[in-house]
């Protein structure tokens, strides 16, 4: 007896990629993801605290990683409007 062969999944892939590529929170902060390196970086998060406080704004580093060529990427995130 044979055994039935795996039904193709490209569609199902395809849809998926794009619900995943699609999907943002909904937790009401605006993100932004920066590529740059270090001393930009630094120059760049210094900005956005400025321009943005963290008390007014809930200003912060979402996540950060260290690239290869001291290269850091990092997403911030805000709040749109201070109370």
């Amino acid at each position: 007896m044979r055994t039935p062969s795996r039904p193709p999944l490209d569609g199902l892939k395809k849809r998926l990629d794009r619900a995943r590529a699609e999907a943002t929170p909904r937790d009401g902060f605006l993100r932004e993801t920066f590529v740059l390196p270090r001393t930009d970086a630094r120059l760049k998060a210094k900005e956005w605290f400025e321009r943005w406080p963290k008390q007014a704004y809930w200003t912060s580093i979402e996540s950060w990683f260290e690239r290869p060529g001291d290269v850091i990427e990092f997403t911030i995130r805000r709040l749109p409007a201070a109370d």
